[in-house]
């Protein structure tokens, strides 16, 4: 797996799988916690600003409108960590709502991404069209004497 933050190319954030190792070792015991943080692993490392659309109150909102109003999620690394919740939850439907809004995430920064890539690269051919116009310009200066002077200059040798 590349480890380049950069080099995601068309690959939507998503999740791949819950870390057992890091659940309550009381699961399914009388002793259980009724809430707890699962962590999941991402598909892929996520970049800046996907980190920054989980962790957004749009994010807090979408949940809360979703019947998740006490869900936190946390970006450790490579994993999710989602808080006050249970595996039972993510299984009835929440892990399809992280699902959908990951992607949405996802999408909306590739968008992102593209619209400073297209507003660079149109800003970059603009100032090759300056340039090529501003030499085009200076190359049709002659530094050619005048037909007047050149006389005088050849009448006086």
């Amino acid at each position: 797996m590349n480890s380049d933050p950069h080099s995601v190319g068309t690959a939507s954030l998503g999740l791949a799988t819950v870390l057992t190792n890091e659940l309550p070792t009381s699961l399914l015991t009388p002793e259980a916690p009724e809430r707890y943080t699962v962590s999941a692993v991402f598909t892929r490392r996520p970049m800046k600003e996907e980190i920054t659309g989980i962790l957004s109150t749009d994010t807090r909102d979408h949940l809360s409108a979703a019947g998740y109003p006490t869900v936190e999620l946390k970006v450790s690394d490579r994993r999710l960590e989602i808080e006050n919740t249970n595996l039972e939850e993510l299984a009835d439907g929440l892990a399809t709502i992280l699902a959908d809004r990951l992607q949405s995430i996802s999408a909306d920064a590739a968008a992102e991404r593209d619209r400073i890539s297209a507003a660079l690269s149109a800003a970059t051919q603009q100032e090759t069209d300056r340039a090529a116009l501003v030499a085009l310009a200076a190359a049709t200066i002659r530094f050619n004497p005048s037909s007047s002077l050149d006389t005088g200059a050849s009448a006086s040798n």
